[in-house]
């Protein structure tokens, strides 16, 4: 097993079902789109390039997607705080996982790749 695999397999519920959809819904956008483990978190590329990655906030205890090259996209969900280049999304593990918006804020920025 890969440390990529045991990542989501040490999570507990509700954050393993969260990254687990979060996972899926991100493969899901383009056939392009690989799964990696880089930086001891995963990673997900795009035709080789960085694009985003899953991780939990420090601060709010929730899972986010963190979109590179964020800074470039302006929706009011993302938040910036003290990253230069990357913007993340929370997601609310209590709450219906948005697919939709989602699904736009993330084809948007695969536009900037």
């Amino acid at each position: 097993m890969t440390e990529l695999d045991n990542f989501y397999l040490k999570l507990v519920e509700p954050d393993r079902s969260v990254f687990i959809a979060l996972r899926q819904l991100i493969l899901s956008l383009d056939s392009n789109i690989t799964p990696e483990w880089k930086y001891k978190l995963p990673f997900f590329y795009f035709k080789g390039k960085m694009f985003c990655y899953l991780w939990v906030h420090k601060k709010y205890k929730q899972p986010y997607i963190g979109i590179m090259d964020g800074n470039q996209l302006e929706f009011s969900e993302l938040l910036q705080e003290d990253r230069k280049r990357v913007k993340i999304l929370l997601v609310d593990p209590e709450k219906d996982i948005d697919v939709i918006r989602i699904k736009v804020i993330l084809k948007e920025a695969l536009k900037l790749l």
